[in-house]
């Protein structure tokens, strides 16, 4: 599809279920900014909460997640709950014929994910798991340089994804509503790993720690191997300094992302090539992978219900990367 294209078709029809920070910050900016999109409505269980996001975004306010659904000027849903509330309203939001774009994780568990893309595939309906930054143009720049052999064969990846400690009553923090490490921060390095070293990842060990006091997962590790013995060496927290970054190490040379899953709208991101006769730096330009994520949605709905077939995108890479989120867990018990 061409920008002439985008121009000729009607925008899709949005509605927002839930008033999450993350919403507010980043993708309902990005969203209004899409012409692609249409943003008709904000539904919260506290109508205060809708009103403020309909006031700054210029879109109805809805009181119930249900009362959204049931209008008639909506097309597709932005689901960016607590991860445990998704699976209810994502197969909520399928059920009543709307396409969904859902935070990371699409649900908390492997079965759950499979039954929902399932759901949404029998019904024609688009079903897009909010991993980000595999939308950023940086990612695509280091495969680029991987496949021309810029640091020879690939050996080993590894990657790091840790934050700062949060608030005690921050939601992350709360199992019920699907907190944790692994299925808040895990994610990132999980899926970047999946991006790069492809299908057929197999889990070798893992290990969280749980903070008895909050009853959750606050940090951990994991090793993955491909079937060639590729491996990938990760690691997760919620109450460590902040780090967002992966390298590939290659037979020749090694590549280097230090800013690799939360970049602003505004960073030029530096990959770095180090290789035995030296080291360079490549600074690429800005990208805003919030507006590359909701323009890929847009299209994907108006293409039908289908996204481009593309490394790490898709129902089926959410399945896949779901279960090895249930993998990690397991071995780490």
């Amino acid at each position: 599809m061409t920008d002439k294209d985008d121009d000729e078709r009607r925008p899709v029809r949005l509605g927002v279920l839930g008033c999450a920070d993350i919403a507010w910050r980043r993708t309902l900016p990005a969203v209004v900014a899409q012409p692609l999109v249409d943003l008709v409505a904000v539904a919260s269980r506290d109508a205060d909460k809708a009103e403020r996001f309909a006031e700054r975004f210029g879109c109805a306010a809805v009181t119930g997640y249900q009362e959204l659904l049931e209008r008639d000027d909506i097309d597709a849903v932005y689901v960016p709950l607590p991860a445990g509330l998704h699976a209810q309203w994502i197969e909520a939001a399928l059920r009543a014929g709307r396409h969904v774009l859902a935070e990371k994780p699409l649900t908390t568990d492997a079965a759950t994910t499979a039954r929902l893309v399932d759901l949404a595939r029998g019904r024609g309906l688009l079903l897009m798991e909010n991993f980000m930054f595999t939308y950023h143009a940086q990612h695509a720049e280091v495969r680029r340089l991987v496949a021309d052999g810029a640091i020879g064969e690939l050996r080993a990846f590894s990657a790091a994804f840790t934050i700062p400690e949060l608030a005690d009553d921050d939601i992350r923090h709360q199992s019920a509503l699907g907190g944790g490490a692994l299925l808040d921060v895990a994610g990132y390095p999980v899926r970047a790993a999946e991006l790069f070293l492809g299908d057929g990842l197999e889990v070798v060990g893992s290990v969280l720690r749980h903070c008895p006091r909050r009853g959750v997962d606050m940090a951990g590790a994991a090793l993955l191997r491909t079937p060639s013995g590729i491996t990938a060496q990760l690691t997760f927290g919620m109450e460590n300094a902040y780090r967002s970054s992966y390298e590939l190490w290659g037979s020749t040379g090694r590549i280097t992302v230090p800013r690799a899953f939360t970049p602003p709208p505004d960073h030029r991101p530096v990959i770095r090539v180090e290789r035995q006769e030296g080291t360079r730096e490549i600074t690429l330009p800005a990208d805003d992978q919030f507006a590359n994520v909701v323009r890929a949605f847009a299209r994907g709905v108006l293409d039908g219900g289908t996204l481009p077939h593309a490394t790490g995108h898709g129902p089926d890479a959410a399945v896949r990367h779901a279960c090895l989120v249930d993998e990690i867990r397991r071995l780490a018990s």
